[in-house]
């Protein structure tokens, strides 16, 4: 390894400890202010980010990564730090659940029962039981996926109905530029779902906020945030 890169190195680990104690502190700040220091999770998102640079930031803490899709997810998985816990956090297609079953602790982007029957079908003949978040488009997109606000509650009633698959919460991407609205919305969602005791469901986590927003999220109610850009820089193409 040439100097030249070593110094690269050495600058891009420097880059990724200061924004990682910056996300820090923030994080501490906006729980500390709106949840009385509830526990909040930093998921470090690791779309087109090299596996040195994700071990490095679970060296300095990240505990938990989140993988946007599957091919490159299985070109990287086996260079990762193993004490890290991986979240699959992409639109996944029933065909490629397969691939994953075995190798994330939970799917946080089910959006649809048929999905959600493939993963209960692949877990049960793996002995195990998959847990997910149904991913809630709050924003009525047509660009994004996700269920509709309105037909969510429908959909984990028919989920909590599989015996292998268990629903954790919900997971969402607010439109950007909505301001607190769409935010307040998902967060009394959530606390609505959580409060009907929904048998086959345990209400733990409300994934929500990114590298724009992850403070404004924690205000309104999520505890799981997902940082990429904020983190790691601007993105790059990761072949493989």
């Amino acid at each position: 390894m040439t100097v030249a890169l070593l110094q690269n190195n050495e600058q891009n680990f420097q880059y990724i400890l200061e924004n990682y104690k910056e996300i820090c502190y923030n994080v501490e700040n906006a729980k500390t202010k709106y949840q009385n220091g509830s526990d909040v999770r930093i998921m470090a998102v690791t779309k087109t980010v090299e596996p040195e640079k994700i071990n490095f930031a679970v060296a300095q803490g990240i505990k938990l990564l989140g993988e946007n899709r599957v091919q490159e997810f299985l070109s990287k998985k086996e260079q990762y730090d193993p004490s890290a816990e991986v979240h699959f956090i992409g639109h996944l297609q029933t065909n490629k659940v397969k691939y994953i079953i075995n190798d994330v602790s939970l799917i946080q982007s089910v959006d649809s029962l048929k999905l959600a029957c493939e993963i209960n079908r692949l877990a049960m003949k793996n002995g195990k039981k998959m847990n997910v978040l149904i991913e809630v488009n709050v924003g009525n997109e047509l660009s994004k996926s996700g269920v509709g606000y309105g037909d969510c509650v429908s959909l984990i009633k028919d989920i909590s109905l599989l015996e292998n698959v268990s629903v954790k919460g919900l997971m969402a991407i607010p439109p950007i530029g909505c301001g607190e609205d769409e935010f307040e919305r998902m967060h009394e969602l959530f606390e609505n779902i959580k409060a009907m005791n929904i048998n086959g469901t345990d209400m733990q986590t409300l994934s929500m906020g990114m590298s724009g927003d992850y403070e404004l999220a924690i205000k309104h109610g999520s505890n799981l945030v997902r940082i990429g850009t904020k983190l790691f820089g601007a993105r790059k193409y990761f072949g493989g």
